[in-house]
Formats: C-alpha cells, structure tokens, sequence
C-alpha cells in the first residue's frame, strides 16, 4: 500500500469536506468514470509529486472548492477515482475505505459483483414467481392462520440450538441462557414449539447466525453477493452458512423424505410471510436494488444489535437470511 500517495489524497479530502460540506470521493470503490469538471482535482488526486507540505495542497484545493458552489461542478468531487490505497482496502476488508475524517463512508453499497448478481437476482425471481409465490399463495389460501402461525413457532423453535451456539461465541451468556430457558418453555410447555408461552412470559425471541458472530468479531463490512435459491448474502454470511451447519436440528435427519419434506414447508412458511412486500417489490423502479438495499440496511441492523448491551438491545429483525436448514441439500454428514 502506497502510503505517501494516500497522504495527499487525505489532506485533500479535509479540504473539501470544511470548504465543500460534501465527501471527497464516492463511498464504493469501484472505477467509475471522471467528469470533465473534475480534471484539476483529479490531477491532484494521481500525481505521483510529494506536495512540499499540506499548505501547498490546501492551495492546489482552492479552485475545486470555489467550483463547489456552483451545481454543475458538484460532481466533481464524487467522481474521483479511487487510489491504489483505496483498492488495496476494499481487496482486505470487503468495502471501501473510510473518509479522511474517520467516519464509515455512506452512499450506495460496495456491489463490485453486480452484473453477475444481477443475473442471479433474475433467476431467483424466475423461480419465485414460478414456483414459490405460487406455493405460498395457495398456502395462505388453504391453511387456517392458527395452524400457520404453529408451523412458523415450531421452525423458530428448531432454530434455538443455532441461536443459543452463537450467543454464546458473542460472549453473551446472558442471552443465550435466555434462549436456552425459552426452547425448553416452547419445547415442552408449547408442545414441541407449535405454541409460545415463552413470549407470554416475556422472554424474548432472539435469531442468531453465524455471519452476525463473524460481524462482531470484528468482520464488519463485506461485499454484497446473491446467491442461487438462497437470495441476499455477503461473502461474510457465506462463510457463515458452513458454521450453522453443523448445528442445524432438521440436518441431523436421515430419512430423505422427512427432512427434504420438512425443508420444503419451512421454504413455504417463510416466503408466505414476505408475500406483504410484493407489491412494492413489483412496482420497483430497480427491484435488485431495492432488495439488496433493503437487505443489507436489516443486515447491518442486526449486527450493530448485537454489539449493543442487553438493556439496550433492541428486537431482533425477523427478516434473516434464508437459514441453511431451510434449503434442501444434500445430507453430507450421513
């Protein structure tokens, strides 16, 4: 990392944001392409020339933040292009580089892979609307609200041993003796989870997954995936599949047709829940992104959540990511 190209670019950036108001550069660090008005700040950005000292910078600065106020050369300061420092931090962490000031970067988010995930979006949305919203119409249609409501009590209260393991790798024994106290509530009291008295007796219901653990030891930000079936992911939450694995309940089963046949009502139950969201995904001016964004925001919610204390922590988002256990895969362990 080229670390005395990157001071010049950081001296810059303090320059514009207190003449400017604005950031320096886009939040995603993607190459994008530079406009006209921006060539005197991009040739201070790209020259390989150590300024004698910051004044000089400051200096070389004045005419890009004059041009602030006027509308047309407002761009120029968003579409810098990015540094090979820039590049090298994204290549680390998964996401751009934080502004000159210490702040997170804001603006969209850090979708490098998009074309590709865009044609999985596309054939996701093939499948749902072909087979799944089909499925969960007919489900809703036939099934009385009470049984439906015992269906989705007892797949979340299948998904405890997951929530209860990661909770305890967060360093939350508090939280995870509560989960633990609520599956046995459910699971008894409930009759194997199909009722809920541990919300009557205000336990709260918490979802935890491996990718929210990875996210609070320190594996904050990572770049944006879709996958096939399985939808929204970051590569983080990827890697978080493989460690929910192992602790999933309906996995450990061997008979082919009970646990593919119980993955397949858990997929039903969960996607007739988001069946509220169709209309608004479907007169989406750009529905990829209106998903991912959407995605991403409850995403980092949940993360952010779990890093607060247990007084201060607020309810858990319902809306995870589609759970391993959900999908039918093959049964590698047996």
């Amino acid at each position: 990392m080229n670390v005395i190209r990157t001071l010049p670019l950081l001296v810059l950036a303090l320059a514009l944001s207190a003449c400017a108001g604005k950031p320096a550069r886009d939040s995603a660090p993607v190459s994008v392409e530079v406009a006209p008005a921006a060539a005197p700040v991009a040739d201070v950005a790209d020259t390989p020339v150590v300024p004698a000292d910051a004044d000089t910078v400051a200096d070389s600065t004045a005419p890009a933040a004059q041009a602030g106020t006027d509308p047309a050369a407002e761009p120029a300061t968003a579409g810098t292009a990015p540094t090979n420092a820039e590049d090298d931090f994204a290549a680390l962490y998964g996401g751009p580089a934080p502004s000159a000031d210490g702040t997170e970067p804001s603006g969209t988010p850090y979708d490098p892979w998009e074309p590709f995930n865009r044609k999985v979006h596309s054939f996701n949305n093939v499948v749902d609307r072909a087979v799944a919203r089909p499925l969960a119409v007919a489900y809703t249609n036939v099934v009385p609200r009470f049984a439906r409501t015992g269906v989705s009590n007892f797949f979340s209260n299948l998904r405890a041993p997951v929530t209860i393991t990661n909770q305890l790798l967060q360093g939350r024994p508090d939280d995870a003796w509560d989960s633990l106290g609520r599956f046995l509530m459910n699971s008894t009291l409930g009759i194997g989870g199909l009722f809920d008295p541990a919300s009557k007796a205000m336990v709260p219901r918490r979802k935890e997954d491996f990718g929210q653990t990875l996210g609070t030891w320190g594996w904050r930000r990572s770049r944006y995936v879709e996958l096939p079936f399985f939808g929204p992911r970051t590569v983080r939450d990827v890697f978080g599949l493989a460690g929910d694995m192992p602790l999933s309940p309906i996995r450990t089963i061997e008979e082919d047709k009970i646990r593919i046949g119980l993955q397949g009502l858990q997929l039903v139950d969960m996607r007739s829940q988001l069946l509220a969201v169709d209309d608004m995904r479907d007169n989406a001016v750009d529905e990829y992104s209106l998903v991912r964004d959407a995605w991403l925001q409850r995403r980092n919610y949940q993360i952010e959540n779990d890093l607060r204390g247990k007084h201060a922590r607020g309810k858990d988002d319902p809306d995870a990511p589609i759970p391993v256990d959900a999908m039918p895969m093959p049964n590698w362990g047996n």
